[in-house]
């Protein structure tokens, strides 16, 4: 560490010696929590109830050069249920980079994705705990405008260490359409691939060191319509059950297959997506399947459904299933296979259903069920899958939201969602649950820079938790400071214990590049997602504080 930290020093320092066109700029971001008791929830804060989650980061570019650095700081622990690796305080990423026209050289830490990312992303999500950025070195070649070459190599990070496994890749994408002067389509072709080369403590495996992947994408538009697909393949692997132990006589590959499809006019417009999955998790340490934390996860697989913002939605959430399960005759998966479709359309201003204002509609269907095929649960287990077979279904989600302009203060949006929710076989537990969510939101502005929001929310459930209902009021005072208040209860649990109230109440001042957020309440246990990505959170009640700011 203290060599990394006189080479930063040092590459930072190059630039102060030259002033001419170089450039500064960072950030700082701080979430802190202290967390208390409550006898209500049945909760006891932990050993350490003050908690926070710190970053800093420095960037400094001149002329064709560019480095940066971030520290990170979690202290005394980091928030509740993320990473263990993420404690006390150190360097997270620093990067060193020359750029021009046709080259881009980077060592260090670096965030890099292929097509879609369902063989190779690697990104960073601060409320997620997630940050898998490379350690090593990349280059990106554009030799003409219409074509891309990437070849990577490095160790992906895990807390402030790298894991064991080495990553290899090659991706190239070719612009067909500018490469052939088409005036109205555009077509690009992509090709990649990744290893992940991983020395096991095995005796005598069944299985290669090195696991291969490759990625086939085509991407067309003309005009207003757009479809893209692209297939992976990983090559046979260990699979790792449920208990955290590789299989040496259990060795599968792995496939995906998406397909995107959608059109754009004059005030409509819809989206198509279908998606295959089969074995499909990537971890750079294979014993890394199945953890909690997003840790040393080589690709991106989201769950491909509408993301909701209302309270009451986000209580069940769905999760992509590339996993491989078989535990017993009624928990058997090997992956997903399902979709959503888009739908808006914008009633015209004047019309009968648009008024002054006009109406605006929008609609989205998501359906995911599991691989369907034949398992083998003995000892020697094993499956065969039917590659367009829909199996038992995990979840669809079916809604419809109208937003109304009344006049030039007050707007509303009213959605409809229904849902249905295998937790059996979504997070391995006992249960089906089908849901009936509404909710009405108002918007009204009282001046340029005062306005009030209101959202009431109410999910009928015929079983689990049952009902809840939820109401929300937020008051912008100017363009600078916010308040709100909150809660959700779930006032239709069998059990009275726990028909509990998760109220929470705050409220932020921004200025500038600089934003200050304080809030105090209760923490509904259960997922938090952000883009389809999920991290799960135990319930807790106390303060917290944020601060974002950058110069």
């Amino acid at each position: 560490m203290k060599n990394t930290l006189i080479v930063l020093f040092f590459l930072f320092s190059i630039p102060f010696f030259a002033q001419e066109k170089a450039t500064f700029f960072g950030g700082f971001e701080s979430n802190a929590q202290w967390y208390l008791n409550d006898k209500d929830l049945g909760v006891q804060h932990p050993e350490n109830p003050i908690r926070s989650n710190n970053y800093l980061f420095l960037n400094y570019t001149y002329k064709n050069w560019s480095a940066g650095i971030q520290g990170e700081s979690f202290q005394e622990k980091a928030l509740l249920n993320f990473n263990p690796g993420y404690k006390e305080t150190n360097v997270g990423t620093y990067f060193v980079q020359f750029k021009n026209k046709k080259i881009n050289l980077t060592a260090g830490y670096f965030y890099e994705q292929f097509g879609s990312g369902l063989l190779l992303r690697t990104w960073e999500d601060r409320a997620l705990g997630i940050n898998n950025a490379l350690r090593g070195g990349r280059i990106i070649f554009k030799p003409t405008t219409y074509l891309t070459l990437k070849g990577i190599y490095g160790q992906q990070r895990s807390g402030f260490e790298v894991s064991n496994g080495k990553i290899y890749g090659f991706d190239s994408e070719v612009a067909l359409g500018q490469a052939l002067n088409l005036e109205k389509s555009e077509v690009t072709l992509g090709l990649s691939y990744v290893g992940r080369d991983e020395t096991t403590a095995v005796a005598n495996p069944n299985f290669n060191s090195l696991t291969n992947a490759f990625a086939g994408r085509l991407n067309y538009s003309y005009n207003a319509f757009y479809a893209s697909t692209e297939y992976n393949y990983k090559s046979k692997d260990a699979i790792l059950e449920a208990q955290g132990q590789i299989q040496n006589n259990f060795i599968k590959p792995g496939s995906a297959l998406l397909i995107n499809m959608g059109y754009s006019g004059k005030g409509y417009g819809w989206d198509g997506t279908f998606r295959r999955l089969e074995n499909m998790s990537f971890f750079s340490e294979r014993t890394a399947k199945g953890n909690s934390y997003n840790d040393k996860i080589m690709n991106f697989v989201p769950s491909l459904t509408k993301q909701h913002h209302y309270n009451l939605a986000n209580i069940y959430t769905y999760q992509a299933q590339p996993n491989v399960i078989l535990s017993d005759a009624t928990l058997v998966k090997a992956g997903e296979i399902g979709g959503q479709m888009d739908f808006f359309y914008n009633f015209k201003k004047g019309s009968k259903l648009g008024g002054k204002y006009g109406t605006k509609v929008s609609m989205n269907f998501s359906n995911w069920n599991a691989l369907a095929g034949t398992f083998y649960i003995s000892n020697a287990k094993d499956y065969q899958t039917d590659f367009f077979g829909f199996g038992k279904k995990y979840f669809s989600d079916a809604n419809i939201e109208v937003s109304k302009k009344w006049n030039d203060k007050w707007q509303s949006i009213f959605s409809y969602i229904n849902q249905y929710y295998n937790k059996k076989l979504i997070e391995e537990t006992y249960g089906l649950v089908k849901t009936n969510i509404l909710t009405a939101e108002s918007t009204y502005r009282i001046t340029p820079t005062q306005s009030i929001r209101m959202l009431g929310e109410h999910l009928w459930a015929d079983s689990d938790k049952k009902n809840w209902g939820s109401a929300t009021v937020e008051f912008n005072l100017n363009s600078k400071f916010s308040v709100f208040a909150s809660d959700m209860y779930n006032y239709g649990n069998d059990n009275p214990d726990l028909r509990n109230h998760y109220y929470n109440m705050g409220g932020s001042f921004r200025k500038n590049a600089t934003r200050i957020a304080l809030n105090y309440g209760r923490q509904r246990g259960g997922l938090i997602c952000i883009g389809g990505v999920c991290r799960f959170v135990p319930e807790s009640s106390g303060i917290s504080i944020s601060l974002n700011t950058t110069f």
